[in-house]
């Protein structure tokens, strides 16, 4: 068995290197998808909403994996050569400051709007009243992982790893939007 998860990561690191936005896309979609997957299992819906995973799978794939991608590159340009905690701090501090709030923000509309299909009014009504408290939790616990990501992930992994925690984030918060709507 673990000779075919090294021929396996083997492959997606050759991918990784060959087509890196591509790879970090379907990733990311994959990574969404089954999130979904896992929170609708928990949640004990009967039958899976399989247009719900996936309308997640393409949030993932057009924006998650891409965005990852171009910012993690873009924090590289930022900080060309500079390495230290003084560093990754800085850089966890510009991550948790523009694009974390922009995320959750844009996946809270996302889901609302396209994945749930309701009016813009109850949309905006609820990111209105949910999101300080959705934003505080993430700034909770996403600078811890802004740390790991900047100090020991390679450059070419950060999305993956960003994503896999994410699908985990993802997943509590769509387990808790399953239970609201088979309630």
């Amino acid at each position: 068995m673990s000779e075919i998860v090294k021929e396996a990561w083997k492959k997606y690191l050759t991918q990784l290197q060959l087509h890196p936005l591509r790879t970090k896309a379907i990733t990311a979609g994959v990574l969404v998808g089954s999130s979904d997957v896992i929170a609708q299992k928990i949640s004990g819906v009967k039958r899976l909403q399989v247009k719900r995973i996936l309308l997640l799978m393409l949030y993932g794939f057009a924006y998650s994996g891409p965005f990852g991608h171009f910012l993690h590159k873009l924090m590289d340009v930022i900080f060309q050569g500079k390495k230290g905690n003084t560093t990754v701090a800085k850089k966890v501090l510009l991550e948790q400051l523009t694009s974390s709030p922009w995320n959750n923000f844009f996946f809270m509309m996302y889901y609302g709007l396209i994945v749930e299909g309701r009016p813009w009014g109850l949309v905006k009504n609820k990111v209105r009243k949910d999101y300080p408290s959705i934003q505080l939790t993430a700034w909770k616990f996403w600078p811890i992982v802004g740390w790991i990501n900047y100090q020991y992930m390679p450059l070419q992994l950060r999305v993956l790893f960003h994503n896999f925690i994410a699908s985990c984030w993802s997943g509590d918060f769509l387990e808790l939007e399953g239970k609201i709507s088979n309630s």
